[in-house]
């Protein structure tokens, strides 16, 4: 396997260009270069150098998002080999994401969410403006590590507190861990709640996540 080919798939996501990383998916496959080689050794290298990039200040939140979504756009590129082939990435856990009852802001969660399944997480976005009981029924659902809750308002933090105080009634705070993040969101207010973990940004929210379920 050339280390030129797994050079340009991280290239491909480094530029944010989803066309590219889709043929040199399609090309790998060719290769008969096994699915989950090309994630790691190719296009997550290109994720790790954008988020490094990105966490320096030396890249900015649309290349980011651009990153993101090359990745998905390969990863979608590889799932029929993957199927076919029986390769199964390892899942680093099941997340349930949304932006709190009242607030209706989706970028961040949204990028959060890309950059967590492109780093092996599993992830149910329930989008914007969810209520606290909706969060709850689909962490049951889907028996979720964690919860990442956003909210870009002072008036709608309250609402992760609410979120984490539904599940200590249902008895799943010792099993499911709870990250914060919004803009207003503080250390203080992280311990106030009793969260688990609080990122300032995409990047940060993945190393969060891995230490939270352990990985």
């Amino acid at each position: 396997m050339s280390t030129e080919l797994y050079q340009k798939m991280a290239q491909s996501i480094i530029d944010g260009d989803s066309d590219a990383a889709v043929a040199l998916a399609k090309q790998s496959v060719k290769e008969g270069v096994p699915p989950l080689d090309a994630i790691t050794n190719g296009f997550v290298m290109g994720v790790n150098q954008v988020g490094a990039a990105f966490a320096n200040g030396e890249a900015f939140l649309p290349e980011l998002v651009m990153a993101g979504e090359a990745m998905k756009a390969a990863v979608t590129a590889l799932e029929p080999e993957m199927k076919r082939t029986g390769a199964e990435r390892v899942m680093l856990g099941k997340v349930v994401l949304a932006t709190v009852e009242g607030d209706i802001h989706e970028i961040g969660k949204s990028l959060v969410g890309t950059m967590l399944s492109a780093s092996g997480f599993q992830v149910f976005d329930l989008g914007v403006d969810v209520p606290s009981a909706k969060i709850l029924a689909k962490v049951k659902e889907v028996d979720a590590d964690l919860v990442g809750l956003s909210a870009l308002l002072t008036t709608t933090m309250v609402k992760q507190k609410e979120v984490i105080d539904v599940l200590d009634k249902e008895g799943l705070r010792k099993k499911v861990k709870v990250m914060v993040g919004g803009a207003p969101v503080t250390r203080d207010w992280v311990q106030k709640i009793e969260a688990d973990g609080y990122s300032e940004d995409a990047i940060g929210a993945v190393n969060v996540a891995k230490q939270l379920v352990g990985k």
